[in-house]
């Protein structure tokens, strides 16, 4: 009985909806198979074949060991294989969105296509930061699924997934928004998040698929769920079309995201700092530190401002802040409205190159060959709680790469203290042999030797 009343009161509100997508034939039991017939060529299955390097010792893994007992590194190379999805976005130049994490590692790519249609793809652009792709097919006759605006969505609206899980070719289910802005801890290494949550049943191979509104409008790429088995319990996330479409158009002009820096850490407020700073709210992001020569230092910002918006936009938290600042582009102007002493200013901020300042570990010392360095930012979860300096790039198979990763702090050098690339030079300059580097890795701090 349950079941046939939310068809009926499903049936009752296609009935009203103004799309022609959506028809009641004959006055017989409501039915999505118009609308799906006609979303469902533009979204595709992606193949992906590559190799990872993996170390044949998990002990060698570990830093100190690495360094303490000089001992070479045996790697080998793995074949893997993965299945995912994707959403033809522009059907004259063949653009598919899909995830980062789908086509990570690939050195092969194959979309199929709803007709049956089996095409070689290259990449355009990828973000592992927003966990977004662009990849590219060369054919005729595609279609591509229009935009929704995903700011308008409301938890409650009916959403459509459609993808490849476990390989099952264009599956579809149902379900609607059951929460919004919402974050996952480890969700496949995205630090901007705010998927939209539905209760549309995601599996593994739906990644990069399509969410879609009763209209047929793509309202976001299905990228992740909540677990316990590895299948869906009614969890799955989301990455808003508006953020994505955001992403895409970058990846298509640079290849990559041109990201830009505040220069700022925040903090949500909670009941009792809203009472010391006056406030009658506990909307806004709490600014905490500042950083040194940074845009919003340029521009008047100061630890104890809340800034409540961004260019119009309205800032709820400090993830709100990080999304938001995290997808405009370097050298963008800013409006950003924040309160200080219970009154709003407005500052305009040109958005910082997170590259200006950027200093190459060959340069500083041979022993740190292949490692980028800059000023500690809000690029990293760090930002405020540690101090020293940011490792923003490592190339692989270099010197570096045996004992540093993107996103690592070097906090102090043959025991000495560092807060800033030119306190890092400074320390170096009078070091010819080995260096005793003290590396903060997320929550875990360790020394690692190098000679």
């Amino acid at each position: 009985m349950r079941w046939w009343f939310k068809g009926l009161v499903l049936g009752l509100i296609l009935s009203q909806a103004a799309s022609a997508q959506i028809v009641l034939p004959n006055g017989d039991t409501p039915s999505l198979a118009p609308l799906i017939e006609s979303v469902s060529p533009a979204v595709v299955n992606i193949a992906t074949s590559g190799t990872v390097e993996i170390q044949t010792n998990p002990l060698l893994n570990d830093p100190f060991f690495q360094r303490f007992f000089d001992v070479p590194q045996p790697r080998q190379q793995r074949q893997v294989q993965s299945l995912g999805s994707g959403v033809i976005v522009d059907a004259r130049r063949g653009f598919i969105l899909t995830n980062h994490h789908v086509i990570a590692n690939a050195d092969q790519i194959t979309v199929g296509l709803d007709d049956g249609r089996e095409l070689e793809a290259t990449v355009i652009g990828s973000d592992s930061e927003t966990d977004l792709a662009v990849i590219q097919v060369d054919a005729k006759s595609l279609s591509a699924l229009p935009f929704a605006n995903s700011d308008e969505l409301r938890v409650g609206d009916y959403t459509i997934a459609i993808g490849n899980p476990f390989g099952l070719d264009h599956t579809v289910t149902t379900g609607v928004v059951s929460g919004l802005e919402r974050s996952l801890p480890g969700s496949g290494g995205a630090r901007l998040q705010q998927f939209i949550q539905t209760d549309a049943s995601i599996n593994p191979g739906n990644s990069g698929g399509a969410l879609i509104n009763l209209r047929g409008e793509l309202i976001g790429i299905n990228t992740a769920i909540l677990s316990r088995g590895g299948g869906n319990i009614g969890i799955g996330f989301a990455i808003p079309i508006n953020m994505a479409a955001e992403v895409m158009d970058q990846l298509i002009d640079y290849g990559a995201v041109r990201r830009g820096v505040l220069g700022v850490r925040a903090q949500n407020l909670t009941p009792d700092i809203a009472a010391a700073f006056g406030v009658d709210h506990l909307d806004g992001a709490l600014v905490a530190q500042v950083a040194s020569g940074s845009a919003a230092e340029a521009a008047g910002l100061e630890p104890g401002d809340i800034i409540v918006k961004i260019n119009d936009r309205p800032i709820r938290d400090a993830t709100a802040m990080t999304n938001t600042i995290g997808l405009l582009r370097v050298g963008e102007t800013a409006d950003v409205v924040a309160i200080r002493d219970g009154l709003r200013k407005t500052f305009s901020i040109k958005i910082g190159d997170p590259s200006e300042g950027e200093v190459s570990g060959e340069d500083l010392h041979p022993l740190l060959s292949g490692a980028l360095f800059n000023e500690l930012d809000e690029r990293s979860p760090l930002f405020g709680a540690v101090r020293g300096v940011l490792v923003t790039r490592v190339e692989p198979r270099t010197r570096a790469a045996q004992y540093l990763q993107p996103g690592d702090v070097v906090t102090s050098i043959n025991r000495q203290p560092i807060d800033s690339i030119e306190l890092m030079q400074e320390r170096l300059a009078t070091t010819n042999t080995e260096l005793l580097l003290n590396i903060q890795r997320g929550e875990r701090a360790f020394f690692v030797l190098v000679r």
